[in-house]
């Protein structure tokens, strides 16, 4: 299966410059940005600026560069905003989702980095 990339989905917007964002982090090849309707005290996005539709697709064709960046921001983050454990926090939860089982809304990988309170169970039978 080929990954269709939608380069109209609002994170390729956001990457552009078209769509503001409150910017948290950013690296020559990621970006990570407030979410605009945060379900947690911190609830950050982290995407790729490659044109990735989902993890899969990024984790098989993004560069030995992009991913290790891409990881290493995600961990600056949860530091940087107290949630990592090696920062004194009390944890986080990364969810990514894809395709329609998925629930993905967005098709541009992007990883939300959850935190600031208890979140309680991902799923429930």
């Amino acid at each position: 299966m080929a990954y269709e990339y939608d380069s109209e989905n609002i994170f390729a917007k956001i990457l552009r410059g078209d769509i503001p964002n409150d910017t948290v982090a950013e690296t020559e090849l990621s970006l990570a940005f407030r979410d605009i309707n945060p379900a947690a005290p911190e609830h950050i996005l982290a995407i790729p600026k490659g044109a990735y539709v989902n993890y899969d697709h990024f984790a098989a064709e993004a560069s030995d560069a992009e991913i290790v960046d891409f990881n290493r921001m995600v961990a600056r983050i949860t530091r940087a905003v107290g949630v990592a454990q090696a920062a004194g926090g009390e944890g986080y939860r990364l969810i990514t989702n894809a395709g329609p089982h998925g629930v993905q809304d967005v098709p541009h990988f992007h990883l939300h980095i959850l935190g600031g309170r208890r979140l309680g169970r991902m799923i429930s039978s």
